[in-house]
């Protein structure tokens, strides 16, 4: 066995030591066809409000501008799908990936402990951890890692996992064995996410109109949210699982085994006047540690009042 094949042997069994689903190991290069994708839906106004999207387009499809002498990206996926889902039929619904501890802390926990064991090894290496929190393509270095496709409602799906998984990547210097893209699309002629949206965002195969998402109007979307929507969606007031819901290949989730992204009981036990009738100081202790924190009281209090 090469020293490249014993190193990336070596990060693929340390990965799953932290719990980590999947990992695969692509070498850098250009994303000229995805950026080609990234610009268009920047000129179709898809970002909406999102203006950091249109910041560091060239980092985004050159990962040689974040770390010097790239050649390789890691990916990882860590499976979100949880046990416990809350009451479907609840008037308000959080997405699962939000149930427990913020994902972005609780994985960058796992890629700083694996590049100490990296260094440790490796004590001349340049390396960084990425975790939805740079201007990284993840999903595009997950297909050249051979870890799925890109799916019709853009999400990243696995065909033996679905597509309730977090992505995350370490950016190096060294080369490694490299994995094979999976290549092909095996959405078929199935169009269930598109035609489950309420909003209408999936606008085209692998395009998401932001401005009409029910995620972006509900976390990302600092202003009003738009009258022409009101009664489009219900229950969700914190992101949103329909397209992968629907999803045949989610079939195949399985729960997670991350106790952090469990539901608290509180949280289990949430009612319709639960939600309606929580103020600030009940919001910081019920989500302290969770994403929701990013919406903030006032934009989750904009959510609830505009379904209620």
């Amino acid at each position: 066995m090469t020293h490249k094949q014993q190193l990336s042997a070596f990060i693929k069994q340390e990965a799953a030591l932290l719990g980590f689903d999947a990992c695969g190991i692509a070498p850098v290069s250009e994303l000229k066809e995805d950026g080609i994708h990234l610009n268009n839906w920047l000129q179709n106004g898809y970002h909406a409000e999102m203006g950091y999207m249109q910041r560091n387009v060239d980092l985004r499809i050159n990962p040689g501008l974040l770390v010097e002498n790239v050649r390789s990206v890691i990916v990882f996926l860590y499976n979100y799908y949880p046990s416990k889902v809350l009451n479907p039929d609840s008037e308000y619904l959080i997405s699962k990936y939000a149930y427990g501890n913020d994902y972005h802390d609780v994985i960058r926990e796992k890629l700083n402990l694996l590049i100490l064991k990296l260094k440790d090894r490796v004590p001349e290496i340049s390396i960084r951890g990425f975790v939805d929190s740079a201007p990284v393509l993840e999903r595009a270095w997950a297909t050249r890692a051979g870890l799925g496709w890109i799916g019709k409602n853009s999400m990243l799906i696995s065909k033996q996992k679905g597509s309730y998984f977090f992505i995350s990547e370490l950016i190096t210097d060294i080369e490694l064995e490299y994995d094979q893209p999976m290549g092909g699309n095996y959405c078929g002629n199935c169009s269930r996410c598109m035609d489950a949206c309420p909003t209408g965002a999936i606008t085209d195969l692998r395009v998401v109109d932001a401005g009409k998402c029910i995620s972006y109007l509900t976390i990302e979307n600092k202003g009003e949210i738009p009258e022409t929507f009101r009664g489009k969606y219900k229950q969700w007031i914190f992101g949103c699982d329909i397209c992968q819901d629907v999803c045949p290949w989610n079939r195949f989730s399985k729960p997670h085994n991350e106790p952090l992204f469990e539901p608290s009981q509180t949280l289990l036990e949430f009612r319709q006047e639960d939600w309606e009738q929580m103020d600030n100081e009940q919001y910081k202790h019920v989500f302290s540690k969770s994403a929701i924190k990013r919406a903030k009281f006032a934009g989750l209090r904009r959510n609830i009042d505009f379904i209620s």
